[in-house]
């Protein structure tokens, strides 16, 4: 897929927002991807995970066991990544606010895993499910994305690969344009 036909996508879910959003990382801006908006759809999900799955170079692509994704934002693009790539999918919550296995999940010893997000901002929710991989006996391999906003400042310690790469200004508290400022603030995000 072309990024217009995938920007298209998020235009045709009405999920490309404009306002002042405060962002699960903390910071603030003027757009927001809503992606579980997008992802709504089984067929636009499966379209944008089989789109992404063959940017993975292949060589990587077989060796991936299990997909694992943050709840809530990466469990359809994870789910749907499974199914791309033929693998079980599985999740990571935060009850307590650092990220586990429930639900009975488990990552078996060396298992190779594809850590799979909807959007990654700055990279930090990312790595703190990779340590979370780690720490329960699987390896990352591999770390993807429906969209990268991080303009790609994002770095990890394995081969990101994302669908649609977006540079939209992000900006800490103490940073927001005045413009921005008066707008009344929204935080799509599943994190509070």
């Amino acid at each position: 897929m072309t990024e217009e036909e995938i920007l298209s996508e998020f235009r045709a879910a009405n999920a490309l927002l404009e306002g002042h959003f405060l962002l699960s990382s903390g910071r603030h801006s003027a757009h927001y991807l809503q992606c579980a908006r997008v992802l709504m759809n089984p067929d636009r999900a499966a379209r944008l995970a089989t789109a992404l799955a063959k940017k993975i170079p292949r060589e990587l692509r077989n060796e991936i066991d299990l997909v694992v994704s943050p709840a809530m934002g990466g469990l359809i693009i994870g789910h749907e990544m499974g199914r791309a790539l033929e693998c079980d999918a599985i999740f990571l919550e935060r009850p307590t606010g650092t990220f586990e296995l429930r639900r009975g999940f488990e990552i078996e010893q060396g298992q190779k895993v594809l850590l799979m997000e909807d959007v990654v901002t700055t990279g930090l929710s990312s790595k703190q499910a990779m340590e979370s991989v780690k720490a329960a006996g699987g390896r990352v391999i591999c770390a993807g994305s429906v969209v990268d906003r991080s303009a790609g400042s994002a770095e990890f310690d394995v081969p990101f690969h994302s669908l649609l790469s977006l540079n939209f200004p992000t900006y800490a508290e103490d940073e927001v344009p005045a413009e921005l400022a008066e707008v009344e603030i929204t935080k799509p995000g599943s994190r509070k």
